[in-house]
């Protein structure tokens, strides 16, 4: 390819949204005011953009640096510009919080938020012997827009429910899940089974994002290096 082609190729889309994908695995943030962005998850911006570390003090901020990955905090990025976002060539998913929407997402598939969402930590005391990465997940309250990370395309399950822990994204906060251990299913040779340990989601009419891959480092960091630090958005409401 020509290398002016080329240029002219791979350059940005123009887009007014606030967030849009620039492609499937980069988060364009059309920023003018602030957002808040996993640590370590710049790749580039445009404009006049700043970025400050956020955490709280006490057992909140440990619990916050243990799910935001990469030396643990989140980050405000302020200013007016573009930002482009991206974590580990994962999939972008964005998805459009009502003000009565809520959400409960692994710590480390949380790739940005507007600052008209709410987010809290909570520890999720009924999973803690799991290995999932979900025993701390972020509680994400509309309004305003989010964006998510999956390996590969998620698939969006309905409840009554079991997943495997390693492969759960997110739930519908109407729902909560329990731990189960399936004794059945017995450890393959060289390997252990992670399907011997589930989570069950009992509750009606929730749904449970899960993703074609098991993690098995949740609290790996961001694909960015900041000192500081398709594109139709997904209606939460469709779920509930």
């Amino acid at each position: 390819m020509d290398f002016d082609d080329f240029v002219r190729s791979h350059g940005p889309d123009e887009t007014t949204k606030t967030f849009d994908r620039e492609s499937s695995k980069m988060l364009d943030v059309a920023l003018d005011g602030a957002v808040m962005a996993k640590a370590g998850s710049m790749i580039g911006y445009t404009g006049e953009v700043a970025f400050e570390r956020k955490s709280s003090g006490g057992l909140k901020g440990m619990l916050k640096k243990r799910v935001t990955g990469e030396g643990g905090v989140m980050m405000r990025a302020s200013g007016v510009g573009h930002l482009y976002l991206a974590d580990a060539g994962k999939e972008v998913q964005i998805l459009e919080l009502d003000a009565d929407d809520e959400v409960s997402v692994n710590g480390n598939d949380v790739l940005a938020f507007e600052e008209s969402v709410n987010w809290d930590i909570k520890m999720m005391s009924s999973i803690a012997g799991v290995s999932s990465g979900g025993m701390f997940n972020v509680y994400l309250q509309g309004p305003g827009h989010i964006a998510i990370t999956t390996h590969g395309e998620p698939l969006v399950l309905p409840t009554p429910v079991r997943t495997d822990p390693n492969a759960t994204v997110a739930w519908s906060a109407n729902v909560s899940p329990s731990a189960k251990r399936d004794l059945n299913i017995k450890s393959f040779i060289g390997r252990s089974s992670g399907e011997s340990f589930q989570l069950e989601f009992a509750g009606e009419d929730g749904f449970v994002i899960v993703q074609p891959y098991e993690e098995s480092n949740p609290d790996g960091g961001g694909s960015g290096g900041e000192s500081a630090g398709t594109g139709e958005g997904i209606n939460v409401g469709d779920f509930l």
